[in-house]
Order: structure tokens, then C-alpha cells, then sequence
């Protein structure tokens, strides 16, 4: 199948040949037929399978048909969790968009509200937005959600994960004149996404890309076993400076990112930087340093696990691990991207190492051990003991009644 395949118009297939894609991935050419006919969406796919352009191609169709007739407010709004998310989203549509009339803005928190009134005073068709700097707006009457025709959440489970529902509701009950939703997901496992859907869509199209072989991410994930931080430390600077090119080391706290940040500098790595309540000027120069390849090595708290895409990130890191599974693939997901190969390491000390278990069988792919022969681990990895089996609620009553002592009825005899 191509591009054209899908009914798209010229300037549109023309933008997407110039981006270097040749034909549609799973998820796109899933998406993009139901989406072209006003159905709903309701689609999970894993990261990096072209996703956002699934929903963009569709909506840029739809504006190349319907042109505006007269200057208005935006006609689609695009919701995403994260302000780096918002921007590769909004830097997308620019790309997609560039042969044809379509005009794109962003708003994010962490920018000067003047350059938000400005974008907001404009004929914007397709609006990116983060969900809060947007509803502020929209409660001081700076921003008009009555043109809207569609509206799209973007990793909307994450957007759960950050408390964001209620925001979105009534951002969705400002836009109530719209004609179709689209919500993508990273998983739509779970009640929280389900019922998020319900209160979004309308009889949504479910859709579940799986992607095919050339797509699918090649990450090959190991772990070293470390004694202790100092142990941990010299693991991270022999991979930086022996195995990796563009890496991702995630840390867990803002407090470890510092430390780590002093640590590499001493090492005579050079290393940039994002954290939580980080300026969007300082958080977009670093982004700029890494992908241009000026820094090689980003270090960063969850809050950048899902928005970086970078085609050419060789090594994810995890110096600390995350607190779930789901939060361990979403960072092993900014390697490999698109079909190419990456490389995913975690470095775990004994207390970290029943949460590689779980997180294998989460991924469904082997987590192995591997030593670096001059930094061998002085102490041996814990044994993990079978997991137990996972009482239902008639278990428990049957084990409840066994413990209760049986009481005989004894006749006498006369």
C-alpha cells in the first residue's frame, strides 16, 4: 500500500515522500481510511510506529475538502500530556502541511502568555495543545473552542496518569459542537482508559496495531548488577564512554539528576539535561543541543519518558529504574525507533532486581545479565522465589472456611 492509496491528497503524499517515508505503517493505514470517513477512533500502538501521523494525515484532509470560508478560531485541537509532546506534534503538522494553505500553532505551559495570545488571535486550523495552559485560556475567555470539528488526546493514558481527566472533560464540553474524536493510547488495557473513552467518543472504531516485523522496535535489553552507587557510577561512565553514541540516562528524582549531571562533568562527559518545572526555554535548548548532536548524552526524570522522539538514540540508560512497568517500556522506547536498533541497559543494585522480572514479563522479552570483566559485581544476584499465585475471591473464602475450627457432634452412647 502507499500514500496515495489512502486518497490523500497530492500536497500531502508530496510532504510525506519529503519526510523519507515510502508507504503507510500498520497503524497508519489502519487509522487514516476510518478516520477519513468522520468515524471515531479508538487505537493503541506501540511507540514509534507513526502514530501521530495517523491522526494528522486524516485531519489535514479533511481541511484540504472543507477549506475555511472565513477567518475563524481552530477547527482541530490536538491534546498531548507533555510540552515536549506538544511541540513534535505541532513540528510534524508543520511538515505535513508545508505545500499546502493549513496553518498550525502550539500552546504549552512554561511560555510567555503574550506569545499565547498571539497564536490564539490567528486563523489556526490545527491547534496543539497541553491541557492545562489551554484551559486557563479558555477560562479567561482568550481561547473559542465553538469551531472546533475535531478533537484528539494523544497518549491519553498518560494524561490519566497525570490528573488530567477533568481538565480534558471540560475542554471536551467547550468544544460540544464537534463532529469526531480520536484518542490513542499507548495500551487500552485498564478501566481508566475505557472509561475515558466513553466519556470522549462516540461508537469509536477500536483499533489495535500491531506492527509488522520491519516496524517493530529492535531493542536488546541487559542489565548489569551493581554493588552499590559508587559501583553503579563507574558502569555508567565505561558504557558512555566505551558502548554508547546518543543516549537517554533516566534518574528518578531531580535531586539524583544533579548529582549525576556533577559526577559526568567530572568525567569529562558532556551532558544536557530535563527535569520537572524546568523553563520551556532552557527544556527546548536542550532538546536542540541533543538532537542536533552537539551534547551526546540527555539526562532526564520520567517527565521526558514519553515526547523525545529522536531517530538516532543509540543507548537507553536506566541508572535508577521507575517505579512500574509500564513507565520501563515507555523509556526503552525513545532506542529503537521506527524499525531501527537500539539498546536498553539498566543498572540494579540487589533491592532493584525483582523489578527486572517484572518488567520481562511485562515486555515478554528476556532481560539478561552481563558483566563488564574490569567492573565485576563483588556480590551475587538474590534469588527471586516463585511468585505467588494470585488469590480469587472464592480462594479466599475456601481457605477462610478451612481455618475456622470444625466443631463434632458427638451422641453419647446409653
Amino acid at each position: 500500500m502507499t500514500f496515495e492509496d489512502l486518497e490523500l491528497d497530492e500536497e500531502l503524499c508530496h510532504a510525506v515522500a519529503d519526510m523519507g517515508y515510502e508507504s503507510p505503517t500498520s497503524v497508519q493505514s489502519l487509522v487514516i481510511p476510518h478516520a477519513m470517513d468522520g468515524r471515531d477512533i479508538l487505537a493503541s500502538a506501540p511507540t514509534g510506529t507513526g502514530k501521530t501521523a495517523a491522526f494528522l494525515l486524516p485531519v489535514c484532509q479533511f481541511l484540504l475538502d472543507y477549506p475555511r470560508k472565513q477567518p475563524g478560531s481552530t477547527r482541530i485541537l490536538i491534546l498531548t500530556p507533555t510540552r515536549e509532546l506538544a511541540l513534535q506534534v505541532y513540528e510534524q503538522a508543520v511538515e505535513l502541511t508545508k505545500h499546502t494553505d493549513i496553518v498550525s500553532g502550539v500552546i504549552t505551559g512554561g511560555i510567555n502568555y503574550g506569545t499565547d495570545r498571539e497564536t490564539l488571535s490567528q486563523s489556526i486550523d490545527i491547534l496543539v495543545a497541553t491541557p492545562g495552559r489551554l484551559f486557563e485560556h479558555i477560562q479567561n475567555e482568550m481561547a473559542d473552542c465553538r469551531d472546533i470539528e475535531c478533537l484528539i488526546l494523544d497518549e491519553a493514558d498518560r494524561m490519566l496518569d497525570m490528573g488530567f481527566r477533568t481538565i480534558v472533560n471540560q475542554i471536551a464540553s467547550e468544544a460540544r459542537w464537534r463532529k469526531q474524536n480520536m484518542l490513542f493510547s499507548a495500551t487500552l488495557e485498564g478501566g481508566g482508559v475505557s472509561q475515558f473513552a466513553k466519556d470522549i467518543l462516540q461508537n469509536p472504531e477500536v483499533i489495535e496495531a500491531f506492527p509488522s516485523r520491519k516496524e517493530k522496535n529492535k531493542i536488546h535489553q541487559w542489565y548489569h548488577l551493581a554493588d552499590d552507587l559508587n559501583h553503579k557510577k563507574a558502569l555508567l561512565v565505561h558504557i558512555l564512554k566505551e558502548q554508547a553514541t546518543t543516549t537517554v540516562v533516566f534518574v528518578k528524582t531531580r535531586e539524583r539528576l544533579q548529582m549525576l549531571k556533577d559526577y559526568l562533568a567530572s568525567q569529562d562527559i558532556m551532558v544536557c539535561w530535563l527535569q520537572g518545572e524546568m523553563p520551556q526555554d532552557k527544556r527546548m535548548a536542550a532538546l536542540t543541543r541533543f538532537k542536533s548532536g552537539e551534547v551526546p548524552v540527555l539526562l532526564a526524570t520520567d517527565v521526558a519518558a514519553r515526547g523525545i522522539d529522536v531517530p538516532e538514540v543509540s543507548h537507553v540508560i536506566n541508572f535508577d529504574m521507575p517505579r512500574k512497568a509500564d513507565v520501563y517500556v515507555h523509556r526503552i522506547g525513545r532506542t529503537g525507533r521506527a524499525g531501527a536498533k537500539g539498546t536498553a541497559i539498566s543498572l540494579i543494585e540487589a533491592h532493584d532486581f525483582e523489578f527486572i522480572t517484572k518488567a520481562a514479563r511485562y515486555t515478554e522479552e528476556p532481560i539478561k545479565a552481563r558483566v563488564i570483566s574490569e567492573l565485576r559485581p563483588q556480590n551475587k544476584a538474590p534469588k527471586i522465589g516463585p511468585r505467588k499465585k494470585k488469590l480469587t475471591a472464592k480462594d479466599k473464602a475456601k481457605a477462610k472456611s478451612k481455618a475456622k475450627p470444625k466443631i463434632k457432634n458427638r451422641t453419647k452412647k446409653r
